[in-house]
């Protein structure tokens, strides 16, 4: 009942932060744009840590048009990963969340592959209504900010997990062999 609470709450307390952003700071330009993902992002962060779901549907299982992550390196994801490397990101995401050669590890580290990407779908799509919104009502240029930064923030993350994860997934199963041979 707890959890039903505090997830009512944060998408309660997302809707007035929204809407207090769109209040003070109107719709428009790059400073909305921003400020909107990320409070999206430390809401929905809440969310996902609160939901704490399995993560067992299909959908975050590897689709054959995914093998090997071709698709994804086609759409520049190495670049991004570099990206990611030359802000800081990928160091101080290592730092809030080591990476162990473990099994509980990496089973953890896909956990949060899942959950991630979760998050920045939800974000994608909210921030997507915005951009529809915007360029509707005042014109396609004033939504440019907005579309530039979901695809920065929300729909590369989200081709970055889909890459990573079946790797992950192969490192577990690697794991567990390498576990159940020492065992035996």
């Amino acid at each position: 009942m707890r959890k039903y609470i505090l997830l009512s709450l944060t998408v309660i307390i997302t809707i007035f932060l929204v809407y207090g952003l769109v209040y003070k700071v109107g719709m428009l330009g790059f400073l909305f744009a921003w400020i909107l993902n990320f409070v999206l992002m430390m809401c929905v962060f809440f969310f996902t840590e609160t939901l704490k779901s399995e993560f067992k549907s299909e959908y975050y299982l590897e689709k054959t048009w995914e093998k090997k992550g071709k698709i994804y390196e086609a759409f520049g994801i190495n670049w991004f990963r570099k990206l990611l490397v030359i802000i800081g990101w990928e160091k101080l995401n290592k730092k809030a969340n080591p990476v162990e050669k473990n099994l509980q590890a990496l089973v953890h580290l896909e956990y949060r592959t899942k959950q991630s990407e979760l998050g920045h779908i939800i974000i994608f799509f909210i921030v997507l209504a915005f951009t529809i919104y915007v360029a509707i009502t005042f014109g396609i240029k004033e939504s440019v900010s907005l579309i530039i930064l979901n695809i920065l923030l929300n729909l590369y993350p989200v081709l970055l997990q889909r890459y990573n994860r079946p790797r992950l997934q192969r490192a577990i199963i690697l794991s567990k062999y390498r576990e159940e041979r020492k065992n035996s």
